[in-house]
């Protein structure tokens, strides 16, 4: 004989289904509104990144200030040491050869473990491997110092400064160090063209270069063309490649290449560093005059005498 519930039971049934009916409703609106909640943050969150967040952008001008201090000043104050020296010894006012090389060897090796500290950001490698092949030259620097240290031994300045300029880790040094100038002068290029949409973010210079072509160039792609110059001749100098875009320049405006039937801009560099006509601190003479509506970034050597 079938049972039948009571009437309490029967309404103690209804309500357990009915709190069961309200409880999956709820597990399933909760994960409803879960998800908006999730979709909702992750739109934003991909909004943000790609529209209006914080965005992490390579060769920012910090970027360039950062290296310069860190990097390339300390690589320009041994260079400075090294030039100083070595006139010293040429014009005869140094005679001891052995302690000028192991002064310099002595500051190669100060300003490699200062350069070493310095952290430059990977989504810049231009400046990471500029920096790597300032550590490089260094390196190499205070190797042909010692090595001359060595050779000076009963030997005149004259045969000591004629081996150093035959010793490969002299060479390989200052190629080193060419390259890492020309890596921090295409940096700037790059930085320039995130500035401005009329400057190119890469630019190889030509085998031949004409004059006409040169004068329609910004003036940071002429920096890195002679930061290129300079690196192709293993020529390391006491002044900037800027300082030598400014000398290219007003050679060109005086007409002398017309009268000399010089066409190429490299006949004018070769010119120019044959007759050491260009000065440190040549571009900061001319700057208000000529360039002071160039794009630069705000680096020391642009802004104040060079060192």
């Amino acid at each position: 004989m079938e049972k039948r519930l009571t009437r309490t039971e029967m309404i103690f049934s209804l309500g357990f289904l009915f709190m069961l009916i309200l409880a999956v409703a709820a597990f399933f609106y909760g994960v409803k509104v879960g998800s908006e909640k999730t979709d909702a943050n992750y739109i934003q969150m991909k909004h943000l990144n790609s529209e209006g967040g914080p965005k992490v952008t390579a060769y920012q001008q910090q970027d360039l200030v950062t290296y310069y201090h860190t990097v390339f000043l300390p690589l320009r104050e041994f260079q400075t040491e090294w030039f100083s020296a070595i006139e010293k010894l040429e014009s005869g006012r140094s005679t001891d050869a052995a302690a000028s090389f192991k002064e310099l060897a002595k500051q190669a090796k100060k300003q490699y473990q200062t350069i070493t500290t310095a952290t430059i950001p990977a989504i810049s490698p231009l400046l990471a491997d500029s920096q790597v092949n300032v550590l490089k030259s260094l390196k190499l620097f205070e190797q042909a110092s010692s090595r001359s240290v060595a050779y000076s031994k009963d030997k005149s300045v004259a045969a000591v400064l004629d081996n150093l300029n035959k010793d490969a880790y002299y060479t390989q040094a200052v190629t080193h160090a060419l390259q890492s100038q020309q890596q921090y002068y295409d940096s700037m290029l790059k930085w320039g063209a995130t500035m401005n949409a009329k400057i190119p973010g890469e630019y190889e210079t030509p085998s031949v270069l004409e004059i006409s072509s040169w004068n329609k160039l910004p003036f940071l792609v002429k920096n890195k063309v002679m930061a290129d110059q300079l690196l192709s001749r293993s020529t390391m100098e006491t002044f900037y490649p800027h300082d030598l875009s400014v000398r290219v320049d007003e050679f060109i405006a005086s007409g002398q290449p017309a009268k000399m039937r010089i066409k190429t801009v490299s006949a004018v560099v070769d010119l120019l560093l044959g007759t050491k006509a260009v000065r440190n601190g040549d571009f900061t003479a001319s700057k208000l005059t000529r360039y002071d509506k160039e794009l630069l970034p705000q680096l020391p050597f642009f802004y104040m005498e060079a060192n």
